[in-house]
Order: structure tokens, then C-alpha cells, then sequence
């Protein structure tokens, strides 16, 4: 007798339906993990000084730790994506923080800066590991109508981190060391760590490895990686040399970095409303759109006080209407390479980081202290071209 047809199918762990929206405690749990990298992503950029004396390096030496974590974030974090597919997500972001919080533990007590700068690496990891799973799990559990919203929820801690927690690091780390400040993120890290616990179980579709792998050759992934490239690198051309830029330190530099964080943050918030009643990459060519002409008038704005801080709000609000639409477009696109693409999406922003300091510091050397904005400025109508060009959703 046949009994083939009475056997149970063979089943897999499913992706979870997204049936609506996500719970608010569950987008808070991974809003402070954000959070907490946002923080840890500049803290040590406002503390070079410190950080060189008490390790007796140079302030150069000393921010080449910072280009170390992005290099390592935007290797490891597509690799990690593609080597952890099928491991449920609430696990891979407790595995990925707990990595972290070893690395600034590391960083805190490295007596060296060869101890320090691999207590980065380590850090640099766990963050690659955490960061992209945060977003592809929101994005995960979440439907079409409500994923914009998730997203830019998860995203918003990265954007609140350089309003709130940036000068809060800053402070801490001038009064009482830069050790402490690390001290600090190992704290919130450990409540993101502990808080992880209240998410539902989520797991991305099942893909083999070479399946994962054919993220990196997607004609329609590339296309919208390039557009994450280009659209963001302006905005870090302008934060890496803003001092040189308005031709100031000190406290208005801060207020300027104020300013525009909290345009970043009310970017991000506008972005669910525009791509519900527009579409993602319509919002992106607005940011785009804004992104050149916003540098383009800080080349006139960027010494005088009130309208070069009114100009740096005005940036962090277009820069903050292009990340999230970029994730979304990847879940629309390439719906079952999400998660890897994702992570490749998050090695694209910290690319434009590296693109950013090393442009902006040719244009500075080169053509004198308004060439950075200029430069962006042409960057950002570059990346304008290629939104209105390049069009994956047609694929």
C-alpha cells in the first residue's frame, strides 16, 4: 500500500506572517539597541583628544579607531546576514549586543590602543550583527501598510542618539573620562540586551547560503545600494569637516550638530505619511532634492550663526527622509533577500561615511574651506540622477 499520500508534509520554520502593525514595546526594545550604536557611533569622534593623551597616540592616530569600526562594520555585516539566516531573530540581536557590549568592556579597560582598537573590532561586530537584524526584524514582522512605520520607529533611535545621547556622551566622557563614557554604553547596552526577551519570534525566509550570496550580484539590490551611496555620503562630507566648514568650534559647532540631529529626527518621522500617501522612492528623491540644494546654500549660509544653524536643520531633515526609504524598497523589491540585503544596505551607509571624510578632505585641501559643501552639493545632484534613473521597482 502507497502510504505516501498519508505522511505529513515536511515543514520549516515560516516567516512569520506579518499580519499588521508591530507592538510599540516591541519597536522601543529595538529602537534602544539603535540607540545605543548611534551614541557609540560618534562618542569617541567628540572625545579624541581625551582618548589620544590616555593612550599616548596622536588625535590622527586616535580617529583612525573610528574608520576601523566603520571598515569592519561594513565587511562583517552583510557576511553575518548571509552566515546567521536561518538563527531566530531575537537570538542573533542578543548574540550581536552581547558581542558589542564585550568590545567596549574591552575598550574601557584596553590599557593600549592596540587593546582598544580590538575592543573596536569586536564592537564593530557585534553592532554589524544587531543593527541590520533590528531593522529586517522590524520589517519582518510588520506588513506592507505598516513597515515604513517600523522602520522609521527603529530608526529614529539612531537619529535621537545625535540629539540626545551624543552630547550626553560627550559630557560624561569630559567630566568624569572617556572610560566612563563606554561604561555608560555598556549599560544601555545591557538593558537592550535583557529588553530583547519581549519580542515575538521572528525568522527570515529560508535561503541557502548561495541563495543568500546572490544579494551581492541583484541587478535591482545594487541599483538601490548605490542610491543609499551617493544620498548619503553629502551629509557625512558635511559633519566630518563642519568645523572647517563655518569656520567655528566649540559650543556653536555643538548647537549646529544639535540643530541637525534634530532635523534628522523629524526627517525620519515624516517618512511612514510620505511613502503611505507618495511612495518610497518618491520620498527618496525628495530627500535627494533637498540633500543638494540645502549644501549648496550652506556654502553661503555656513558663516553666519543663525542661518548656517537654521541650514544644518534643514540638512538633517532631507538626510533623514533617505535611509528608511531605502530599506523599504529593499522589502518591496526583494522581499526574500530582505535580510541580506539589508545588511548590505547598512555596509552602503557607513561606505559613504568613508567616501565622505575622504572626499570632503581632498575637496578641503584642494580647493580651500568652501569646496566641502560645493562637493557635497554636486554629490548629492549625482545621487538625485541616479534616483530618477535607476528604477529596481520596474524589474
Amino acid at each position: 500500500m502507497n502510504t505516501a499520500r498519508t505522511q505529513p508534509p515536511t515543514t520549516t520554520t515560516p516567516r512569520p506572517a506579518a499580519t499588521g502593525a508591530l507592538r510599540t514595546v516591541a519597536l522601543l526594545v529595538l529602537s534602544i539597541g539603535t540607540f545605543t550604536l548611534g551614541v557609540d557611533g560618534f562618542v569617541l569622534s567628540g572625545l579624541l583628544p581625551q582618548v589620544a593623551h590616555s593612550l599616548h597616540v596622536s588625535a590622527s592616530t586616535a580617529g583612525q579607531l573610528t574608520t576601523l569600526f566603520a571598515l569592519v562594520y561594513s565587511i562583517g555585516s552583510p557576511v553575518i546576514a548571509a552566515l546567521t539566516g536561518n538563527w531566530d531573530r531575537r537570538i542573533l540581536l542578543a548574540t550581536g549586543m552581547a558581542v558589542f557590549i564585550a568590545g567596549v568592556i574591552m575598550q574601557a579597560t584596553g590599557p593600549t590602543f592596540a587593546a582598544v582598537a580590538a575592543g573596536r573590532v569586536l564592537a564593530a561586530l557585534g553592532a554589524a550583527a544587531y543593527q541590520a537584524t533590528a531593522y529586517g526584524t522590524a520589517g519582518i514582522l510588520s506588513d506592507d501598510e505598516h513597515r515604513a512605520r517600523s522602520l522609521a520607529t527603529v530608526a529614529g533611535g539612531s537619529s535621537v542618539a545625535l540629539v540626545a545621547g551624543l552630547p550626553f556622551g560627550i559630557l560624561v566622557g569630559q567630566t568624569w573620562g572617556w572610560r566612563t563614557a563606554m561604561w555608560v554604553l555598556v549599560a544601555l547596552a545591557t538593558v537592550s540586551t535583557l529588553a530583547i526577551r519581549l519580542l515575538p519570534p521572528a525568522h527570515a525566509p529560508r535561503l541557502s547560503l548561495r541563495q543568500r550570496g546572490r544579494a551581492l550580484t541583484d541587478t535591482r539590490v545594487l541599483g538601490i545600494l548605490t542610491g543609499t551611496v551617493t544620498v548619503m555620503t553629502p551629509g557625512f562630507l558635511v559633519i566630518a569637516y563642519l568645523p572647517a566648514i563655518m569656520h567655528s568650534s566649540g559650543a556653536r559647532i555643538v548647537v549646529a550638530m544639535l540643530t541637525y540631529g534634530a532635523g534628522q529626527v523629524t526627517g525620519t518621522a515624516l517618512v511612514p505619511r510620505l511613502v503611505r500617501r507618495q511612495s518610497a522612492r518618491t520620498t527618496l528623491l525628495l530627500g535627494a532634492c533637498g540633500v543638494t540644494i540645502v549644501t549648496a546654500a550652506l556654502t553661503l549660509t555656513r558663516t553666519l550663526d543663525g542661518a548656517a544653524t537654521l541650514t544644518m536643520a534643514a540638512l538633517g531633515l532631507a538626510v533623514g527622509l533617505t535611509i528608511v526609504p531605502q530599506q523599504h524598497r529593499l522589502f518591496a523589491t526583494v522581499p526574500t533577500l530582505a535580510p541580506v540585503a539589508i545588511g548590505l544596505n547598512g555596509s552602503a551607509i557607513y561606505i559613504a561615511s568613508a567616501l565622505g571624510a575622504g572626499i570632503g578632505g581632498f575637496a578641503l585641501a584642494t580647493g580651500g574651506d568652501a569646496a566641502p559643501t560645493i562637493t557635497a552639493a554636486i554629490i548629492g545632484a549625482l545621487s538625485l540622477a541616479i534616483g530618477v534613473t535607476i528604477v529596481p521597482e520596474r524589474k
